[in-house]
């Protein structure tokens, strides 16, 4: 499939709407202007990109109505659609997709150009902040890749703990917790989220082998 191949498809489905279509008007894929007057302009790609996402939006400076349009099948759109959804809409910008090469009929409205204004979470904002607040110091450089692990708040007080249990030994959780100030200090043992701890006896516990290996890199 060609870009021009969508062409046919788009300029079926505007003119079921009383729209005049025309094709390649001042570097624009198509523009569609209806007897009311409004002016609908589609910029037409095989895939969803950046190159695209800046012609729609420069081509808002015409009229409010622009839309992109590629083939359904396009695998960033698989990917990512809630994510590509919301880019558009923030931006103003229409998505159509064509969804076979010879069904004339199947030209579907993903999403209309318009205002919008993303809906704002106080809870995650909460946790954000609250990460924010309890990590030490600044322990991770922004880009880091994620395979590796970040350094957290959680992360850090369990560190705390191996640390301690690496110098004193297998010791009861009652007293990590006192030492350290760490009242979740028997919790974080049990759960043993990172397999850093052994429990050697009811409420004692030691560094595993694990931990042994893995506490030194994160120090």
């Amino acid at each position: 499939m060609k870009e021009v191949d969508l062409y046919p498809h788009v300029k079926r489905f505007l003119e079921s709407q009383d729209y005049e279509v025309k094709g390649e008007v001042h570097d624009c894929d198509v523009v569609a202007v209806h007897t009311g007057g409004t002016v609908v302009i589609v910029e037409l790609k095989l895939s969803l990109n950046l190159e695209v996402v800046l012609q729609a939006v420069e081509r808002l400076s015409l009229t409010p109505l622009v839309y992109i349009c590629i083939p359904n099948k396009s695998k960033l759109l698989t990917r990512r659609r809630r994510q590509i959804f919301k880019l558009l809409r923030m931006l103003g910008v229409g998505l159509l997709v064509v969804n076979g090469e010879r069904d004339d009929s199947l030209v579907s409205v993903l999403v209309d150009p318009g205002d919008f204004r993303p809906r704002r979470s106080k809870q995650r904002l909460e946790r954000l902040l609250g990460e924010f607040v309890k990590r030490v110091g600044d322990p991770n450089r922004g880009g880091m890749n994620k395979r590796t692990g970040f350094m957290t708040a959680y992360r850090q007080r369990v560190l705390t703990i191996a640390q301690f249990l690496q110098k004193e030994g297998p010791t009861k959780a009652a007293i990590v917790a006192t030492a350290l100030d760490e009242p979740k200090a028997r919790e974080m043992m049990y759960r043993n989220v990172y397999g850093w701890f052994d429990r050697t006896s009811v409420g004692v516990y030691e560094l595993s082998a694990r931990g042994k290996q893995e506490v030194a890199l994160w120090l």
